[in-house]
C-alpha cells in the first residue's frame, strides 16, 4: 500500500512524520516492525491472539481496551495527547479502529524481538509495511526528539548509538498506519515455549500464520527476593503467589491475569521482571 492509497487521517498523519524527519539515512532493508503482545489476555471472552484471527485485522489499544503499557487510550488520555502531538491531530475524530498500531523496529538479532516489554509473543511484520510506518525514539510516552519514515529514519542510528542496557528500553518505536491484515501482512508469529500445545497456538496453526518459537521465558520467583530494586516490594511478594511450583512464565502469568484476582498493574511489574531476568539464553 502506497501513500497515494492510505486513508485521508493515515496519509496526513505519514506526511506530517515526514516533514518532521528532515534527516537521516533510510531504515535498513533488514529492519522489520514487529508487534508485541500477550497472546492469552482476554478480549471479548477469548485470548487475543484467536481475536487477531478471527477478525483477520490487528488493532490498537483504543479499539481493543486492551494494552501491554500504560492505558492511556482514551480521548483526553495521555496516549490521546501523545497521537495529537506525533499526528498533528490528523486522528482526532476518526473511527478507533483506524489509529495507528504500535510496534518495535527489529533487526532480527535478538530472537526475543524488538520490545519485550509489550509482551511475549511478537507478529513479524511484511517489508512493504515498512512504506507507511512512521518512527519515534525514544517513544512516545518518553518525549521523543528524533523522528522518521522509512526513507529517512534517523531514529534507527540513533538508538544503535544508544543500546540501553535493559532490553526492556531497547526499541525505536513504530506507528503502523492503516491497519494490518492478518495473516497477510505478517511473515510469522512469535510465540513463547509455555504456550506450545495450547489452544490459542493451534488457532495460529490454523489461520495459515507462520509460526515460530523463541527461546523461552522462565523464572524462579524466589530469585527476584534479591531484585526490589529493579521494579518495587509489592511484585516480590505477588510473584510466589501467582507462580506455579515456584516458576513464572508467560502462560503461568497469564493463567493469573485471568482470575482477575491480582492488581493487573503489578501484574504488568511481574511480567517485566520475567522479561527482564527471564531469558532462557542468560
Amino acid at each position: 500500500m502506497d501513500e497515494r492509497r492510505l486513508p485521508a487521517a493515515a496519509a496526513r498523519a505519514l506526511a506530517f512524520v515526514a516533514r518532521r524527519a528532515v534527516d537521516g539515512p533510510p531504515l535498513p532493508e533488514n529492519v522489520r516492525v514487529v508487534l508485541h503482545f500477550h497472546p492469552d489476555v482476554g478480549v471479548d471472552g477469548a485470548p487475543v491472539l484467536e481475536r487477531i484471527v478471527a477478525d483477520g485485522t490487528y488493532v490498537s489499544q483504543f479499539a481493543t481496551g486492551t494494552g501491554n503499557g500504560g492505558l492511556t487510550a482514551r480521548s483526553g488520555g495521555d496516549r490521546w495527547s501523545w497521537e495529537q502531538r506525533l499526528f498533528d491531530g490528523a486522528y482526532d475524530d476518526v473511527d478507533p479502529r483506524q489509529r495507528p498500531v504500535y510496534g518495535g523496529a527489529w533487526d532480527g538479532v535478538d530472537p526475543y524481538g524488538a520490545a519485550p516489554r509489550f509482551g511475549s509473543a511478537y507478529l513479524v511484520l511484511r517489508p512493504e509495511v515498512n512504506l507507511r510506518t512512521s518512527f519515534a525514539y525514544p517513544d512516545s510516552g518518553a518525549s521523543p526528539s528524533t523522528f522518521g519514515v522509512a526513507e529517512r529514519c534517523a531514529p534507527w542510528p540513533q538508538f544503535v548509538a544508544d543500546r540501553p542496557e535493559d532490553p526492556l528500553d531497547h526499541y525505536v518505536e513504530c506507528h503502523v498506519h492503516a491497519g494490518i491484515a492478518v495473516p497477510d501482512e505478517t511473515a510469522a508469529v512469535v510465540l513463547d515455549p509455555s504456550h506450545r500445545g495450547t489452544p490459542l497456538a493451534e488457532a495460529a496453526e490454523r489461520s495459515g500464520l507462520v509460526v515460530r518459537w523463541h527461546p523461552g521465558y522462565a523464572l524462579a520467583a524466589a530469585d527476584l527476593i534479591e531484585r526490589a530494586d529493579y521494579r518495587g516490594a509489592a511484585v516480590v511478594a505477588l510473584a510466589p503467589r501467582v507462580a506455579e511450583d515456584g516458576m513464572l512464565t508467560p502462560a503461568v502469568l497469564g493463567r493469573a491475569r485471568a482470575t482477575g484476582a491480582h492488581d493487573p498493574q503489578t501484574l504488568k511489574q511481574v511480567w517485566h521482571c520475567l522479561a527482564r531476568f527471564g531469558r532462557a539464553e542468560a
